[in-house]
């Protein structure tokens, strides 16, 4: 699927409208620049402040009325509203009601974009070219997501492309969180004509580093009316999985999932067997497809409101997320939900966990002239 994009008339940055072109006449060129003042600023609305930067959520729209929020903190997923069978739109991702939720202690990464290595590192440590990187211990001695301030926790840059796309950039500095490189990573998010959300990543770097970007979207396809997910059912095109340690760390090998409670080659309901599963599915799945190649490699449905979601990916693994450590705690949530445990799943495109310490597993290390890219799709309808 290739992307396209029309010329940018106005790039809204920080509340502002900075610039306006096109090749009309003078009086033309003045109103041009007023509609789009207009469109932008109604697309993107002032959310707070991180690190004296202003935050901002950014609407994308397309013909048929679904609508995708996006805030340039974290490149995070608010909102993706879509119908039920019946035609009411609902956000089928758990969100807050401000950026405070965002920002409060213990967040789980609601909708943010993952980097610079999503999923975890044991030890907080790997080795690259002879040299031992530390990097923060922030997950039981490993480091997961990133570290402490990873990509979900900075103000990225947001460009908007129309109505239906948004652009987000960020540069992260050598040794930022025990990386080594400049990393400049940028994001592409496309609302499709035909109700899809494509995530579309890039990323160079100046030295080798290791790099795993993701999106950590909760999905909820009740938008709410169901407090748990347990009766959603779920597909995933794999035969294999990483089996992990107490620590949720891939012990290197890749297991079987036929004939055990992580067989979801077939469709099947996340609560039949989660009991099984000692605290509940937070594995990645070895993906049945093509290296590099775009196959939708997932699908989940909720039989009571009758969404359906494909996902496709460019990647070689996925991570299903049960929401297992979702308490009902969290603070600021939208209109003032409790999320329980089992609130919400993630499916979560990615390469293996703690790759830069498993030769064995598919390679994650970027190097100079090289360009990191990552395809992944959410498409949503009804049946």
């Amino acid at each position: 699927m290739k992307l396209t994009y029309k010329p940018l008339c106005t790039l809204f940055v920080a509340g502002t409208v900075l610039a306006a072109c096109n090749n009309n006449t003078s009086g033309s060129k003045e109103e041009k620049a007023k509609q789009d003042t207009m469109a932008l600023t109604q697309q993107a609305r002032p959310f707070g402040t991180s690190d004296g930067q202003e935050v901002l959520q950014y609407t994308l729209r397309n013909a048929n009325g679904m609508e995708v929020k996006i805030l340039n903190y974290g490149g995070t997923v608010t909102d993706i509203i879509t119908p039920d069978k019946q035609g009411t739109p609902g956000n089928v991702v758990l969100s807050y009601d401000s950026l405070a939720g965002y920002q409060q202690k213990g967040q789980p990464y609601f909708g943010a974009l993952i980097g610079r290595y999503a999923n975890r590192i044991a030890n907080a440590k790997f080795t690259l070219d002879g040299k031992e990187y530390t990097l923060a211990a922030n997950d039981h001695g490993n480091t997961l997501h990133g570290g402490l301030k990873g990509f979900d926790k900075v103000v990225w840059t947001g460009v908007q492309q129309g109505d239906s796309a948004l652009q987000l950039t960020y540069n992260s500095k050598d040794g930022e969180e025990g990386y080594p490189g400049n990393l400049t990573a940028t994001v592409v998010y496309t609302l499709t004509p035909d109700n899809a959300l494509r995530i579309d990543y890039k990323a160079t770097t100046d030295k080798p580093t290791p790099v795993n970007l993701t999106n950590h979207a909760y999905f909820n396809l009740s938008a709410g009316k169901d407090s748990t997910i347990l009766n959603h059912v779920l597909s995933l095109k794999a035969s294999k999985f990483t089996p992990v340690n107490d620590k949720l760390i891939p012990t290197g090998k890749l297991a079987d999932v036929k004939g055990t409670p992580m067989d979801f080659t077939a469709p099947k309901k996340v609560g039949k067997d989660i009991a099984a599963v000692k605290g509940g599915f937070d594995h990645n799945w070895v993906l049945d497809k093509k290296a590099g190649e775009l196959e939708t490699i997932a699908t989940l449905y909720d039989p009571a409101s009758g969404r359906y979601m494909e996902v496709a990916t460019t990647e070689p693994g996925i991570q299903f997320y049960s929401g297992n450590f979702l308490d009902g705690a969290l603070q600021y949530t939208a209109q003032g939900r409790k999320y329980p445990q089992h609130a919400a799943l993630c499916l979560e495109a990615q390469h293996f966990p703690n790759s830069p310490n498993e030769p064995s597993f598919p390679n994650v290390i970027l190097k100079p002239g090289e360009t990191y890219t990552q395809t992944t799709i959410y498409k949503f309808g009804v049946k």
